[in-house]
């Protein structure tokens, strides 16, 4: 079956918006179409509806594409957790913690789980919309380069290749990406996509002509910088995010799954440890990924003794991670610092297990019970979310049915519910505590895919 790949010269060169795009715009034409990326590393993940956890991106992506995200879109994830290692997920399933070493040493069992993966979807679906990872001339790579030459080897995609002209140095960076790939791989590449212009189009002309002479590969087009929230993958998206809204989140230096916070981030700002609570109306401690590191980094640092000291009279709020920190105590067993007991920040009447590395993955739906403010606004009222963590924790005074703790004054709540902010009924609950109308975003999958399909000469690549 017929597949496209899109790879970039650089990191956040912007191929998992075009991706994004090019789904939505091949479902449009009446295609079945699935995302792939073979391996992704990314700090924020998703559960699917079977408990299989795949990286943010490809599930926004199968969203754009009409479709419910699959373990197979998404094979291998790597999960970074601090000093050089990654937490290894295998088709949706943790399978253990590892370094570059070790990872390397897996490459050619992994190899043919990407193939698999793959080969499924390729059966299933008309049109398979392959993601590449990081650059794709990372020449010191290649023989273990899955994400880019091994999958583009096996599948035999057409290949665009997108340079970031914000970054500067697009031409020298599209020119050096072709020349460098083996030439198997560059005989696949059918055409370059210049992205995140700020100026004027016109004057980029005499490089594009340049540069096509160069190669003999057409430029597909041009696209301006656009300003839309396609959810952030690492910890260097943090700086896109606003810087002073009302809402402060915890830059926990082993912060995950903030992409919980993608509809309300233009009222949000992140809040390093040496921060002060300065304007928050609402402090909010995200997860993590390793959670009693960054407590005990927390309650060193000023952020800590400060959200302590404010907790009653501002809002609190713990998810997942943040909602461990929160609790009177964390137990390890050995799962992940050896046999250890901490206190935690005592916001909550709580305490939290680490017996075995075994991760809880599924989706829920949950009524919301109790005092919390907040969501007291929305009491009895169903929200979905989607559980992703280790450990077990016990508590009194539940915020759902049977998940959830609450304080006495209902100031400081946490949960596992990762999502919780996509639900309307809770950005509106925040909105009216907040004395705003929160505007959700809207269809960004279309506005996107109208843009690209507007600005971009896609039958090069989509006449099947």
């Amino acid at each position: 079956m017929p597949s496209l790949m899109v790879g970039g010269t650089t990191s956040s060169a912007g191929k998992s918006l075009i991706v994004a795009a090019l789904c939505r715009i091949l479902a449009r034409r009446g295609y079945d179409v699935a995302p792939f990326k073979a391996q992704n590393m990314s700090l924020n993940s998703y559960v699917t509806r079977n408990g299989k956890e795949v990286a943010i991106a490809q599930a926004y992506q199968a969203f754009a594409a009409g479709i419910e995200p699959d373990e197979r879109m998404n094979p291998i994830l790597l999960k970074p957790k601090g000093n050089f290692t990654s937490q290894l997920v295998v088709m949706g399933e943790a399978a253990g913690d590892v370094d570059s070493r070790n990872y390397y040493e897996e490459v050619e069992r992994l190899k043919k789980v990407v193939e698999e993966a793959y080969t499924s979807l390729a059966e299933e679906y008309d049109v398979v919309v392959i993601e590449g990872a990081g650059g794709m001339a990372e020449i010191n790579l290649y023989e273990r380069d899955l994400a880019n030459i091994h999958i583009a080897r096996f599948a035999k995609p057409d290949i665009i290749i997108v340079g970031d002209i914000d970054r500067g140095g697009v031409f020298a960076s599209l020119f050096g990406t072709y020349s460098l790939l083996p030439e198997d791989v560059k005989r696949m590449v059918k055409g370059f996509i210049i992205n995140r212009l700020r100026g004027r189009e016109d004057i980029l002309q005499s490089g594009i002509t340049q540069l096509e002479r160069l190669t003999g590969i057409p430029v597909l087009g041009v696209l301006p910088f656009l300003d839309y929230n396609f959810p952030s993958e690492d910890s260097l998206n943090i700086d896109e995010w606003g810087k002073e809204g009302p809402v402060g989140i915890v830059r926990l230096p082993r912060v995950s799954n903030f992409t919980d916070f993608e509809f309300i981030r233009g009222y949000t700002r992140f809040l390093d440890l040496n921060s002060k609570l300065d304007g928050c109306e609402v402090v909010i401690i995200p997860g993590t990924k390793d959670t009693i590191a960054d407590l005990m980094g927390l309650k060193r640092s000023r952020l800590g003794e400060e959200i302590v000291r404010k907790a009653g009279e501002i809002p609190v709020i713990g998810i997942c991670g943040g909602y461990q920190i929160m609790g009177k105590e964390l137990i390890d067993y050995g799962v992940e610092h050896g046999k250890v007991r901490v206190k935690g920040l005592g916001l909550l009447d709580a305490v939290t297990r680490f017996e075995n590395y075994r991760k809880r993955t599924v989706q829920v739906v949950k009524r919301v019970r109790g005092n919390a403010v907040i969501l007291d606004k929305i009491a009895g009222q169903e929200v979905w979310g989607y559980e992703i963590h280790k450990g077990v924790t016990e508590a009194s005074r539940p915020l759902f049915e049977d998940e959830g703790c609450v304080s006495e004054d209902g100031m400081c709540w946490g949960t596992y519910l990762h999502g919780l902010f996509w639900n309307a009924n809770v950005v509106d609950a925040l909105g009216k505590f907040l004395g705003v109308k929160i505007k959700r975003e809207g269809d960004w999958a279309e506005v996107i895919a109208g843009e690209v399909e507007k600005r971009l000469k896609l039958r090069a690549v989509l006449d099947f």
